[in-house]
């Protein structure tokens, strides 16, 4: 077959043209070990190197034409590495091809992995040592194929191998066996993949899990019929659930009940609910089930939805002496915040069990859905904060700034003057500040005091988490104080664990031990003074004990 002049390789479409065209090329680095082959050939090389793939692998290796086609046509990365190795002529390019694969077999398996959906980098992860035909290990196709022939698309079969590899090494003829029981539960071949895509544990074994979740979908089949990516969906709403935990037919009944949501509501607003929840620092099962026993709380809007602190506690029954009261105890909380936001706000505030109690309570989870802000142009705005907002929208950092502020809003700082405040002293972006912050809750600090440290000292987020580990367990460790003290001095996680911290701490304790200082000194007086005052103090308690410092303690750490 003769290539196509360079003026008509623009007329190709598909998924071959988007790997390989010109416009992609560039900016895909997949396929750039093509880039010697003139862009205009790359199509009918990609072509002519599948065709000659799919003959190698059914005559030479005896593989069945459809599937060594079904290989040849989804492995695009690991063709053109191979197509990459063969000098390029358009008159010859075929005939040395498939010269070259006669007198260089392929890693069958690497072939066979990315064309069933796994992605080429992690390709190695899944390979077997030091085998290269199927012939070495024949299960893995042989389930493959059998998989396919039931209905299941031969590019997803790769999720199923990642989520449980273990399926691969069944015995193709029982796997067959077991599907066919799964439809006749009353589903269709598309219902069946769906569960088995989604939780590939029923191929495992699990069938009591296989009947409830049939169960559930019974109902649908006039519905979805054979939609595939329908029956997928429905499966991963449901899955939400099921991955908070329960037992098996636990939730089984109210699943049924309100099979409807899982039809009318995307898996990721269904996320979102019971993460809205189980951010009241409740138990993610019971958060699980207070929604589904209260499905019209789904019809809620917690994206769009403000709110203004004040006005939400006085909603929730707080009187005007216990909102002065917080408000001098956390005034980085007032002002607006979004719906969304309010479990962490109230948990910046103690006061999130007091709160979900209300809402689960009866029906007085309508407390919720009844609560609007009266003045939408006055209650409870901050004028310096929409004067400063301005000033962060119009800087050339603002995308990075808005993330950061973004962050603060989403562990309860309201919109405020201080939350600006403590959003110039923080470095990083909001991700990162998220991944730190989640990291102290990990590590035991209150949610409330460490929002209180953080509008304090805003500064002791700007660390990476493994900095904050090492200063976190010294404190513990050696130090032997909890947490609890960085309440009242929480710059203690600014300063330099090796250079500062440790020689100092050392050196009072040596002073101690040796009995050179009878007096006790807080840990806040030996880290926070200057290098001079703490050298001058140390002088106080004798003498020679500078030259001790000077000499064995800070320059060892140096």
């Amino acid at each position: 077959m003769r290539f196509l002049p360079r003026r008509f390789v623009f007329s190709f479409s598909g998924d071959i043209f988007r790997h390989i065209s010109s416009s992609s090329d560039v900016k895909h680095p997949r396929l750039t070990n093509l880039s010697k082959i003139p862009y205009w050939h790359r199509h009918q090389v990609i072509q002519h190197a599948q065709e000659a793939l799919t003959d190698y692998l059914h005559i030479t290796r005896s593989l069945s034409f459809t599937y060594s086609e079904k290989i040849s046509k989804n492995s695009l990365i690991s063709l053109s590495s191979i197509v990459s190795e063969v000098n390029f002529s358009p008159s010859t390019f075929s005939k040395s091809f498939s010269r070259f694969l006669r007198y260089h077999p392929v890693n069958e398996f690497e072939f066979f992995f990315e064309s069933i959906g796994i992605n080429h980098r992690d390709i190695a992860l899944f390979l077997p040592e030091n085998k290269f035909f199927f012939y070495e290990d024949p299960s893995i196709l042989n389930v493959a194929c059998a998989l396919s022939e039931f209905g299941f698309p031969w590019n997803r079969l790769g999720k199923l191998y990642m989520d449980d590899s273990s399926i691969f090494s069944q015995n193709p003829d029982e796997l067959t066996k077991k599907l066919d029981l799964f439809k006749s539960y009353g589903l269709n071949s598309a219902a069946v993949i769906g569960i088995c895509l989604v939780f590939p544990t029923v191929l495992c074994g699990d069938l009591d899990l296989a009947v409830e979740i049939s169960s559930l979908m019974i109902d649908l089949i006039s519905l979805l019929k054979d939609n595939l990516d329908g029956w997928c969906e429905f499966c991963c709403k449901i899955k939400v659930f099921y991955d908070l935990g329960y037992e098996k037919g636990r939730i089984r009944d109210l699943l049924r009940r309100n099979i409807t949501i899982f039809i009318d509501f995307s898996e990721v607003f269904l996320i979102e609910m019971v993460e809205f929840f189980c951010n009241f620092d409740i138990d993610k099962k019971e958060a699980g089930l207070f929604l589904l026993e209260r499905p019209d709380i789904f019809h809620f809007d917690l994206n769009e939805k403000v709110i203004s602190v004040t006005g939400i506690l006085k909603h929730f029954g707080m009187d005007s002496e216990e909102l002065e009261s917080i408000g001098e105890k956390f005034p980085y909380i007032w002002g607006r915040n979004k719906m969304k936001n309010l479990p962490c706000v109230l948990r910046a505030l103690d006061l999130q069990e007091w709160v979900f109690d209300k809402i689960r309570n009866g029906d007085r989870h309508h407390l919720l859905r009844t609560y609007s802000i009266a003045n939408m142009d006055e209650e409870d705005i901050d004028r310096n904060y929409i004067d400063a907002l301005e000033k962060v929208k119009s800087s050339k950092y603002h995308i990075h700034l808005l993330s950061k502020l973004e962050f603060l809003h989403g562990i309860g700082f309201g919109e405020n003057k201080l939350t600006m405040q403590v959003l110039n002293g923080l470095h990083g972006t909001g991700l990162e500040l998220k991944d730190r912050f989640d990291f102290m809750l990990r590590h035991g600090f209150c949610y409330s005091r460490l929002c209180k440290m953080l509008s304090s000292t805003p500064k002791f987020l700007n660390q990476n988490s493994e900095i904050l580990e090492k200063k976190i367990n010294f404190l513990a460790s050696e130090m032997g104080s909890s947490s609890l003290y960085l309440d009242s001095f929480p710059t203690f996680i600014c300063y330099d664990l090796e250079k500062r911290i440790q020689p100092r701490y050392r050196f009072y304790t040596w002073l101690i031990e040796t009995g050179l200082c009878k007096k006790n000194y807080s840990l806040a007086s030996l880290i926070a003074t200057s290098e001079k005052n703490f050298i001058a103090r140390v002088f106080s308690i004798h003498p020679v004990a500078p030259k001790f410092w000077l000499e064995c303690f800070k320059l060892k750490s140096s």
